[in-house]
């Protein structure tokens, strides 16, 4: 088994499980453009000291491309990060969705074989997976997400007796494999349906060859991180946003 991924490798595999439609670089900074595709593909973040003139620069850059200004920061990883946090944040920039990284041997997460009729792997996704996230927020776009991520790359799929309990969304970076966009039906919560996607989730990850399981949830998420916890994944470090009083994060 690999080491544990650190958090440079748990950012690069966020990055490429979870890709922009676009990235360009203006400056220390790179700026995404996620076509509706959510916070962590449209977000700018700086790969070098960035002063005042490089802020101004990028806020317009993404204005000018009807993107709300939004900043990722990553202070844990990128020294120059804490510097920018503090100059976003006396510009009246609001801290916005911390995120934590979990992470755990796909070993550790898949000790027995799970009974094939409880959760599926598979591509592309069916309309009744389609249909579970775009009741829970995720639709088109965040969909063409997933699209963009380079294989391989599963739609899981959970089952409660005959009905469908659950669907998320994991792909491959080397030897990390990362989960995200997990939903469970309403009516169904707290039966395993979670619980069974990361068991498959795991499986799959090690048929493909990863060695570590990880996702990204917000510290706000309290069910979410007890469930994980309670699987024996570990917290490895995280990232927040700032964002403009006046805007509405994408």
């Amino acid at each position: 088994m690999s080491a544990a991924p650190d958090l440079a490798a748990l950012t690069a595999a966020l990055e490429a499980t979870w890709p922009p439609a676009s990235a360009t670089r203006l400056g220390p900074f790179t700026l995404r453009e996620g076509a509706g595709g959510g916070s962590r593909v449209s977000a700018a973040t700086a790969e070098a000291a960035a002063g005042p003139d490089d802020i101004a620069a990028a806020t317009a850059a993404m204005r000018a491309a009807g993107t709300p200004p939004l900043f990722r920061l990553r202070p844990e990883l990128c020294p120059w990060d804490a510097t920018l946090d503090a100059a976003l944040e006396a510009s009246g920039h609001l801290r916005h969705d911390p995120t934590v990284f979990y992470a755990a041997p796909v070993a550790a997460l898949a000790p027995e074989p799970l009974p094939r009729l409880r959760a599926f792997a598979i591509w592309p996704p069916l309309a009744i997976q389609r249909d579970l996230w775009a009741e829970a927020g995720i639709g088109p776009a965040r969909l063409a997400v997933m699209a963009r991520a380079a294989e391989p790359r599963a739609a899981l799929l959970a089952r409660e007796a005959d009905r469908v309990a659950g669907t998320a969304f994991v792909a491959l970076h080397g030897p990390l494999a990362m989960l995200h966009a997990m939903e469970v039906t309403p009516g169904l919560r707290r039966r395993g349906a979670a619980r069974n996607m990361m068991r498959r989730a795991a499986e799959w990850a090690a048929r493909a060859g990863a060695h570590w399981l990880a996702l990204a949830v917000t510290e706000a998420n309290a069910p979410a991180r007890s469930l994980y916890e309670a699987l024996g994944m570990r917290a490895c470090g995280g990232y927040h946003y700032r964002r403009a009083p006046e805007e509405t994060a994408p």
